[in-house]
């Protein structure tokens, strides 16, 4: 859910700051007070197009942020994950600044991303629907995968297994399409990749070979020090009045003590242990200088060695293990291409058993579908007819004949597209079509309150749904507002007193004049303030007992039906 937002200069607003809570916030206002002002800033926040214009007038930038605390399994970690950024304590913050000079800065959990990624990981927090925005559902590329997800319980498992299927199958394709090239494409990439693979032969690289190398080299460049320290290192402990000297004449003396008193034992044999180790040092370091010699014609060879891989590394990969596994990868392409003709038929074959797996899984995940659309169907109409659109018929339409397997797509064999038809006696035509602005609006709370509960959207926010629309219709679109706030956190800007009524939290957007200057501001209202506010909504501008009383009635229908 949308934790809490914060707008700093953007358009009249100079500085807000609001905490929300799950279920149903209602935003409500006289006109122009900047209740769309902060459906375009949570617009921007998700990803949309921004515009210098958005920048407050004498401001250098626009600063919009939100807080979202997310479920444990919400969609959003997978695509955040996508991106490299991480969520703590299912916590997401998204930023984004909008300068006068036109440029915009976008942050999620404090790593600077680009607008398109702030919009694929917004997708999954934030669905806006405006009067005339239809966005995901009206979207007919969507229909197919809306489907899925209301028969996910038996799609889901089905359309893995079709996936995995075609995966391999799309390699294979892909593998014949590359074969088939012309003779003479095929002839100089043959040529091309038995030269790169020479050249990584005659290289005789050895796995990390660069790395030993580079650290023999760093000695060798470090002899004279290493060496100097090493022998200053053996001198202070060997010989006459150094280190080993003194801690033996200490030891003779604790033995004496030792011999005289046995409390002195322990401390006796913690310098004897020392004394000896530190000969065992001494002994090794004498070694080590013994072994030590500086030969500048191996540095030399070194330094040729790193600078031939280095060229390698420069053409085939950033280490010696990714050099020598492009090696591999093309070995066995030119072995492909070498014997193409035998190649292809096996891949051909191969081809052919899968195309044989896909018709069968995909004629399993079409039955499916055309199963779970039937449900979809009775659904949506048990919910078109709590809207008053009894009439209206919705059908999900197969464009795609699943008979037909010239062409196999990695969702399956079928395209869907949701149809209605809002009067007796018109053809379906599709979703996307429908331009009626109150029908489309409770079209679309059906769907909603269908797909709210499987689009696993943090929160849906609806301006101004309901506009054109009255009476007992107002007052159902107001239920299923409710109904879909059940499932996400629901932003309602309504000017529908029922809508207003059913709010879990109601918040006013007024402005006002300061200093010369506009400003909007947000409250947060009380139950008497409640009150009032459906009062005015209901009667304009005077409000009176007689609408006071009417908003009461109102908000005792709402309490009611949230309890039952």
């Amino acid at each position: 859910m949308l934790q809490e937002l914060s707008i700093k200069n953007f358009a009249i607003i100079d500085q807000i700051s609001v905490s929300f809570e799950k279920g149903l916030t209602v935003l409500t206002g006289e006109t122009g007070a900047g209740k769309s002002i902060i459906i375009d800033a949570l617009h921007l926040l998700v990803g949309g197009r921004g515009s210098v214009e958005f920048v407050r007038h004498g401001e250098n930038k626009a600063e919009i942020e939100g807080l979202f605390f997310l479920d444990d399994h919400h969609p959003c970690y997978k695509r955040a994950a996508e991106f490299g950024i991480d969520i703590e304590e299912g916590m997401l913050i998204l930023r984004r600044e909008i300068s006068t000079n036109g440029k915009s800065i976008c942050r999620v959990n404090g790593k600077l991303v680009t607008i398109s990624t702030l919009r694929e990981i917004g997708s999954t927090l934030i669905d806006i629907h405006g009067q005339h925005e239809h966005q995901e559902l009206m979207d007919e590329t969507t229909h197919l995968s809306l489907l899925d997800q209301y028969g996910s319980i038996e799609i889901r498992p089905a359309l893995q297994n079709y996936q995995e299927i075609y995966k391999q199958y799309d390699s294979t394709l892909k593998k014949i399409q590359q074969l088939k090239l012309n003779e003479q494409q095929m002839a100089h990439r043959l040529d091309l990749l038995q030269f790169q693979l020479q050249e990584i032969r005659d290289a005789d690289l050895k796995m990390n070979e660069d790395e030993l190398l580079t650290d023999e080299r760093r000695q060798l460049s470090n002899f004279e020090k290493i060496f100097a320290s090493l022998k200053a290192g053996y001198e202070g402990l060997q010989g006459e009045r150094h280190g080993l000297d003194f801690i033996s004449h200490s030891m003779s003396h604790l033995e004496t003590a030792a011999d005289l008193d046995k409390q002195y034992e322990n401390v006796l044999e913690s310098v004897s242990n020392s004394y000896y180790l530190l000969e065992d040092a001494a002994v090794k370091l004498r070694s080590e200088l013994d072994r030590l010699e500086f030969d500048p014609e191996r540095l030399n060879v070194i330094e040729g060695r790193l600078n031939e891989i280095n060229q390698l590394k420069r053409k085939y990969g950033s280490t010696v293990s990714e050099i020598l596994e492009y090696g591999s990868s093309i070995e066995e392409e030119i072995e492909m291409l070498t014997n193409r003709d035998a190649r292809i038929g096996e891949l051909q074959s191969k081809l052919s058993s899968l195309e044989e797996d896909l018709v069968l899984e995909g004629n399993q995940l079409s039955f499916l579908r055309k199963k779970w659309a039937k449900k979809l169907t009775a659904a949506i109409h048990k919910e078109l007819k709590e809207l008053y659109m009894d009439k209206t018929i919705f059908e999900p339409i197969f464009i795609k004949d699943a008979d037909n397997h010239s062409e196999f797509g990695k969702d399956g064999l079928d395209e869907v597209i949701f149809y209605i038809s809002t009067n007796p006696g018109e053809p379906l035509k599709p979703l996307s079509k429908v331009a009626s602005g109150g029908e489309l609006s409770r079209m679309m709370l059906a769907l909603k309150t269908i797909f709210s509960k499987h689009q696993g959207i943090t929160s849906i926010i609806f301006d101004e749904v309901d506009t054109g629309v009255s009476g007992r219709v107002a007052q159902a679109i107001a239920e299923k507002i409710y109904q879909v706030s059940k499932h996400s956190q629901v932003l309602c800007i309504s000017h529908l007193p029922q809508v207003a009524a059913m709010a879990d939290t109601h918040v006013l957007i007024s402005k006002e004049a300061i200093a010369g200057r506009t400003r909007t501001t947000l409250t947060i209202l009380g139950k008497n303030e409640k009150v009032s506010e459906i009062a005015r909504m209901i009667s304009g501008v005077e409000i009176t007992d007689l609408t006071k009383k009417h908003a009461e009635e109102l908000l005792d229908i709402a309490y009611t039906i949230k309890i039952t």
